[in-house]
């Protein structure tokens, strides 16, 4: 796709970037059958190829409006475009560059703006903990859209106090100890009956994604660069052989960490650095399944797994959990249709989108459902808590979590 940048763009940085990517396109519209968005309005500019000629028109001079936003707004960034565009176009790098330019140039709403800041601000504070505990405890009492957004009360076990020779890092999360704390846990006592120790650095917080994708790239940057200075002294003295993320929408974060800091002269090599030694929870799995297999009851039942959009489409991590599952005597089955498709989760979408994010939830509880589960399992706390909300008696969890209890605590003796 042919681009003439306009001046004000010609030599930056995100300009270059973005006429690279524009250019791969070719304009055949196999991103549009994927797109979760296209399908449920049918607006050609609900879709990828639509938002990529928006992002051009920008570029090239055309003065943005509130429509051009409300279409980027929609998008998911699932990045099943990508998984389907033969020519590789980095539509979520692209979309991401032509947010910050719209966003600059167009004001939102005050109560948009407001509701906006509250999510980048609160979600990543360490006010959000004490927050979700009032909200446990009054649960029974919210009303049905706040309470979708409120997981009951989890235990989260005991974590290992054993040494390994073996060791990892791992992302606590932001929100996760406090909404699905049993999934960090679940992790540790996995690991550590493989003889692989988890270290948690207390100063590394939020994977920088809320605001970098709520019109604070520079905030979501500062989180990237704390959560760097956190892990370097252990990264760089070779105590850690890999940073696990049990979180796939952090996961595909980090990985980009190379990529979004690839400008900025103190961090670019320690970024790419860090970017290279994440690792998905589920690419442990090789190593797990010869550790754990005698070890192992998995329990009755189909569990059905939707596989995140973070993980398949924006890391290439396909079949991994499943296969390996499997090999451990679980019953794991994917939908027969549509498994490639968003859930409508997508990070603060269900928040911003619910009118999108709750037709999409139910889309894919319906295809789930057709598997008859015992339990519903994924690889984010964003799907599994944006599923539950909708799961009825069904429960959903992560996929740690039921190997965990399968092994019980004798197996992880």
């Amino acid at each position: 796709m042919q681009t003439e940048l306009a001046p004000e763009f010609r030599d930056t940085d995100d300009g270059r970037e973005a006429e690279a990517i524009l250019r791969k396109c070719v304009h055949c519209g196999f991103c549009t059958a994927t797109c979760p968005t296209y399908q449920l309005l049918g607006d050609e500019l609900d879709g990828p190829r639509g938002r990529i000629y928006l992002i051009k028109q920008v570029l090239e001079g055309k003065a943005p409006t509130r429509s051009t936003q409300l279409h980027l707004d929609r998008c998911l960034t699932c990045r099943n475009c990508e998984s389907t565009c033969p020519s590789g176009v980095q539509y979520g790098n692209l979309v991401d560059i032509g947010r910050k330019i719209v966003d600059a140039k167009v004001p939102r709403p005050a109560m948009e703006s407001a509701t906006r800041w509250l999510l980048k601000e609160g979600l990543p504070s360490p006010l959000f903990g004490p927050a979700m505990k009032l909200g446990q405890a009054v649960r029974g009492l919210l009303p049905d859209a706040l309470k979708a957004k409120v997981p009951a009360r989890q235990e989260a076990g005991e974590w290992p106090n054993a040494t390994h020779a073996r060791k990892v890092l791992m992302l606590a999360g932001c929100v996760q100890p406090s909404m699905m704390p049993n999934i960090n846990s679940a992790t540790a006592r996995v690991l550590d009956a493989a003889g692989i120790q988890v270290v948690i650095a207390k100063e590394a917080g939020c994977c920088g994604a809320v605001k970098f994708h709520l019109d604070d790239q520079e905030g979501g940057k500062a989180q990237m660069r704390a959560n760097i200075d956190a892990w370097w002294p252990q990264v760089e003295r070779n105590e850690v052989e890999a940073i696990v993320m049990n979180a796939s929408g952090c996961g595909v974060t980090v990985r980009e960490y190379g990529h979004i800091l690839q400008h900025d002269a103190a961090y670019a090599a320690k970024a790419a650095r860090i970017s290279e030694l994440t690792r998905d929870l589920s690419e442990l799995l090789p190593d797990l399944v010869p550790a754990l297999k005698a070890r192992v009851r998995a329990p009755e039942g189909v569990v059905a797994y939707h596989p995140p959009c973070t993980l398949q489409h924006g890391q290439k991590l396909r079949g991994g959990v499943e296969t390996h599952l499997r090999a451990l005597g679980f019953d794991v089955r994917v939908a027969m249709n549509e498994s490639h498709l968003c859930c409508g989760s997508a990070g603060t979408y269900s928040v911003l989108q619910p009118e999108l994010a709750y037709p999409l939830r139910d889309r894919k509880l319906g295809h789930l459902k057709q598997l008859q589960p015992a339990t519903i399992a994924s690889a984010n706390i964003g799907c599994i808590t944006h599923l539950q909300s909708g799961s009825g008696d069904t429960p959903v969890r992560h996929w740690v979590e039921l190997l965990d209890a399968a092994l019980g605590a004798q197996g992880r003796a």
